[in-house]
């Protein structure tokens, strides 16, 4: 599915559900990770996850584009527009609109990379997800210098 055609169903989809149209700009933002997609309260734009879309299928990217409406259309007429206000549960329950998107789990941050440092005085080993400098960082036990000792993917 291209932008432009994602544009055209989100249209379809405000007329359809809501009797409004859609005014702003919708289309798949690549760089989404953890969420389906989000309504800019400055741009009145939409951005969707793609890997929603291919995960998933139409259906799951249709609820996602009700949510986002959901929030749309509410900002533009001044009412409650966030999860916890009255009108937004309302209005979502209207529509068929649903609360939370399937979890993408791949795309949860995992530390492929664990690195072992060790103090160069009394050996105390620290295992990081993180790469840390050890020219800012002292052992925590003796203030003496760390240095790296290995680096290893985790599975």
């Amino acid at each position: 599915m291209t932008d432009q055609e994602l544009q055209l169903l989100v249209e379809q989809m405000s007329l359809e559900y809501f009797g409004r149209s859609f005014l702003h700009k919708a289309y798949f933002n690549p760089r989404l990770k953890t969420t389906g997609g989000r309504y800019l309260l400055k741009s009145h734009n939409i951005e969707l996850n793609r890997k929603s879309y291919e995960l998933f299928g139409m259906e799951e990217l249709r609820g996602i584009i009700l949510h986002e409406l959901c929030h749309y259309h509410l900002h533009i007429q001044g009412k409650g527009y966030k999860h916890r206000d009255k009108d937004f549960r309302n209005l979502m329950a209207k529509v068929g609109a649903p609360r939370y998107c399937s979890r993408i789990e791949e795309s949860y941050r995992k530390h492929k990379t664990v690195h072992l440092y060790e103090c160069a005085t009394c050996h105390q080993q620290y295992i990081r997800k993180r790469r840390m400098d050890v020219r800012k960082y002292r052992c925590g036990i003796c203030r003496g210098p760390l240095k790296k000792v290995s680096e290893f993917k985790k599975n």
